[in-house]
Parts: C-alpha cells; sequence; structure tokens
C-alpha cells in the first residue's frame, strides 16, 4: 500500500527509479527486523518513506559526485520535516504524481511504459500485469527491466512535465491509472474479488491529474469512469465476500457521494460530442448509476455508446461488452453471432468472460448443456477464487432438472 510513496520519495532523490525501488525494499526489510523488537510504529507509511528517504541521502553520499548530486537536490534535503502522508483522501503526494509522469516517459515503449508504472505505482505483481495486457508473465518481466535501464541510461528528470511534453505523456498516464484501477475493481487472483487499496490510489492519482489538468476532457472523463465504478464497491460482494452480479445488486448500497463526484466529472469533460474514449465509458457507467433498478437500465443508450467506443478505441473486451448491452436491448439470439465473432480472437484465448458471457446468452436462449460446458470453461481459465465459485455455483444450477 506505501510501496508507491516509498519509491517516489527515494527517486527523488537518486534520479534513479531502479535503484529507488531497491532502497524500498530495504525499507521494508528493516521493519522487518525492527518492528517486531521496537513494536509497530504509530505512522509506519511514514516510517518506512523516513527510512528510505535516509537511506537514498547515504547512497548519494557515499558517490564520487556527491558535491555535484546535493547541489541538485538541494542542501536542506537532510533537515527538511518531510511528511509523506497526503492531507486528505482526495489529495496526492507530489512524488508519487512525478514518479507516474517519469515512469511513463516517450523513451520507453507505450507497453513498457504502462509495465513499469504499474509495478512501481500500482504495486501490482508481474503476473497481474500480465493479466492486465493479455501478454505472458516473462514479457512483462522483459519490459520492466528493460525500461528501468532505458530511464536511468537516459538520465530521464523525476518531474512533473509541461506544454507538450506533458501532453505527449498523459494518454499513458491515463491508460495506466485506468489499468491500476481494474485491477483492484477485479482482482486477477486470490480469495478477494476486489483489492480496495488500488482502487484508492487510482482514484487519487485520477483526482489529483484532474486538478492538474483542468482543461484535458479526457482526464475528468477518467475520473468520472472511476467515481462511477467506485461507488458500486460495497454492493459487489455479499456479506462472505462472494461476488454479486449487476442485476442482483442492492442500489441502495451505491455510494451516492461517488455517484454525484462522478456526475460532476463527466460534465466538466464536455458535452458529449467530443467525448473521448474515458469520457464514453463514463457515460455508459452513468447510464446505470441513474437507472432506479437493472430493469430500467436503458440498454438500448448504452448499446450505442459501445458502438461509438468501438469507433473511437476498438478492441475485443469492447465489442464483448457490447453484444452484453445488445442482449440487454435486442434480446440474446441478436448478441450471441457478434460473441461468437470473437472466438477467433488471441488476445481473448483466456479470457474468462468470453465463455462466461456466451454461457449466459445461450441459458437465456434454453441451450442448458451449452450454456453448462462454457460456465465450467469460464470456472478454469479465472484465477480469482470468488469468480471461480460463483461460475462454478452457475454451471451447477444448469445441471439440475
Amino acid at each position: 500500500m506505501e510501496s508507491a510513496r516509498i519509491v517516489a520519495t527515494a527517486a527523488r532523490v537518486v534520479r534513479d527509479v531502479g535503484i529507488a525501488e531497491e532502497i524500498a525494499q530495504d525499507a521494508l526489510v528493516a521493519a522487518l527486523e525492527q518492528w517486531p523488537r521496537d513494536g509497530v510504529p504509530d505512522r509506519p507509511g511514514a516510517w518506512l518513506t523516513a527510512t528510505a528517504k535516509h537511506r537514498a541521502v547515504d547512497l548519494v553520499r557515499r558517490r564520487e559526485t556527491y558535491a555535484r548530486k546535493l547541489a541538485e537536490v538541494g542542501r536542506t534535503l537532510t533537515e527538511e520535516s518531510y511528511d509523506p502522508e497526503p492531507s486528505g483522501p482526495g489529495d496526492i503526494d507530489d512524488d508519487v504524481l512525478r514518479l507516474v509522469f517519469t515512469t511513463c516517459h516517450p523513451v520507453l515503449s507505450a507497453e513498457a511504459r504502462a509495465a513499469l508504472t504499474l509495478r512501481l505505482v500500482g504495486g501490482l505483481r508481474t503476473d497481474e500485469i500480465a493479466r492486465a495486457f493479455l501478454v505472458p508473465e516473462p514479457t512483462v518481466a522483459a519490459r520492466i527491466t528493460r525500461a528501468k535501464r532505458a530511464l536511468a541510461a537516459r538520465g530521464v528528470a523525476f518531474e512533473v512535465p509541461y506544454g507538450e511534453d506533458r501532453a505527449a505523456r498523459l494518454g499513458s498516464v491515463l491508460e495506466v491509472v485506468y489499468l491500476i484501477f481494474n485491477e483492484g475493481y477485479a482482482a486477477t487472483a486470490g480469495d478477494d474479488l476486489l483489492r480496495p487499496a488500488l482502487c484508492e490510489d487510482a482514484l487519487r492519482l485520477a483526482r489529483g491529474l484532474a486538478a492538474l489538468m483542468p482543461g484535458e476532457s479526457e482526464v475528468h472523463g477518467l475520473a468520472a469512469l472511476l467515481e462511477l465504478q467506485a461507488s458500486r464497491t460495497a454492493a459487489r460482494t455479499g456479506p462472505d465476500g462472494r461476488p454479486v452480479l449487476l442485476a442482483d445488486q442492492d442500489r441502495r448500497r451505491w455510494n451516492r457521494l461517488l455517484i454525484r463526484r462522478g456526475f460532476d466529472a463527466l460534465a466538466r469533460a464536455g458535452d458529449g460530442r467530443g467525448y473521448g474514449p474515458y469520457a464514453l465509458q463514463a457515460a455508459i457507467a452513468a447510464c446505470h448509476a441513474r437507472a432506479a433498478s437493472y430493469r430500467e437500465t436503458d440498454w438500448a443508450v448504452i448499446a450505442g455508446l459501445y458502438g461509438r467506443l468501438m469507433e473511437l478505441a476498438p478492441s475485443p473486451v469492447v465489442e464483448l461488452n457490447r453484444a452484453v448491452a445488445v442482449s440487454m436491448a435486442e434480446g440474446p439470439a441478436a448478441a450471441l453471432p457478434l460473441v461468437d465473432a470473437l472466438a477467433a480472437e488471441p488476445a481473448l484465448a483466456r479470457y474468462h468472460l468470453l465463455p462466461s458471457v456466451r454461457g449466459d446468452l445461450l441459458a437465456r436462449l434454453g441451450r442448458t448443456d451449452e450454456a453448462r460446458a462454457e460456465f465450467e470453461r469460464a470456472a478454469e481459465l479465472t484465477r480469482n477464487e470468488p469468480e471461480r465459485a460463483l461460475l462454478r455455483e452457475r454451471a451447477g444450477e444448469l445441471a439440475r432438472p
């Protein structure tokens, strides 16, 4: 939970994200050694960040170029009082924002930027990043290693850029924040459906970006999307941690404050005609938020918005979501050919939601045996235990007379 802030603080001192990550790990080792003996501090995050900063300063001192480095970072570095905690839930740590823009530098490929930022800012494991990009784990590991080396070799400044440089990096920054939120909203693997800390990190980043760049429509679009999606968090699982499908969620548990924040951010994104991909997704989420119940959702409008999204940012996942909306607006028979056409997509070969959606359509068409087989296949593909249990339960229901 604290790793991004610790890495960012160390990177501000040593100006090397690879070394900063090692320093952050050293601070965590120090905590494992000292806390069992001395007790956990009142503010463990601040303790870890301060320890990492002191180790970073020591490293700079030991370098032959210490005098030059000290002049760069300022003589008050070792004496400053540093509070690593944001002043409020809507604020963002400046060092973390610098870290995001540094790891999204144009010297890296788009894939490397996203992978490195998810690793250092989001704290995601390699397998989780691989799932986000639908690529093999060794590919992601190689991207991260090469990205660290490239930033160090090019001497990339640890800063929030301005002007054209900022615009050049913004797309990658938004993509990374979006992927961090998605991993928190639907965890890759493990015993929990949600990872709330990642959602909160992504929300803070999105809000900070919106404050930093008030004239960027897509920044507000992303903020709106995350606010609206996060509003459903409490209703997405039952008391036992099992997933609750959208159709079965108690909408009284949706967070009305986050919904209002989402609506406000969407209004700042524009009037709808010039929406980008994130604002369009936020508009879809807003349709769900406005509906009093699942049955009252305007699925025709949602299907149309997904159609516009396919024109702007075509992907098999977007088309799968459009098929779901079409099934609700026009019936499962109209959507099944759309889903079947995605079967040959390499990116969806191990994407568990493809057989899950197909199973739902087949069940609604009365093709029970085929539907059960699809749910069983989806259960085999997912590594998230609550999702697997839900899919097996749906398969089991279809097996009963």
